[in-house]
């Protein structure tokens, strides 16, 4: 299968490369299929829908922010990212993170309840 998108242009994947969210992500309820790039020259992964190939998330993986982040059984825990042309803004919502499952490609986004975890954590610090 192919899907030409913003971010990537074309982009060729098997149905098996396929992450479901049931429910889908907050404010995005309707998307349920992405695929999970790692580009090489980045630091960040990308959720990009297949169903809008406009919609892409920037993701980090909390662990290597915060290794005692509240985990889900068999599931990898990463924050979206808001990007700045100023690295020095660039930020992370450790609130609300996305749980994957690379094994049954499946994902979930949940809010953490505590004030521990905010939305917009700075990413770099000079």
């Amino acid at each position: 299968m192919k899907i030409n998108t913003t971010h990537f242009g074309e982009v060729e994947f098997t149905e098996d490369k396929i992450i479901t969210f049931e429910k889908g992500l907050l404010g995005f309820e309707h998307l349920t299929k992405f695929l999970f790039i790692k580009p090489d020259d980045s630091l960040f992964y990308w959720l990009t829908s297949i169903e809008d190939t406009d919609i892409a998330f920037p993701m980090f993986g909390i662990r290597v922010i915060d290794e005692n982040y509240p985990q889900e059984v068999n599931h990898e825990a990463f924050a979206i990212v808001v990007l700045n042309p100023d690295p020095l803004k660039i930020t992370a919502n450790l609130k609300a993170p996305v749980y994957i499952n690379q094994e049954t490609k499946s994902g979930f986004q949940k809010i953490i309840d505590t004030d521990k975890y905010p939305v917009y954590y700075n990413l770099f610090t000079e």
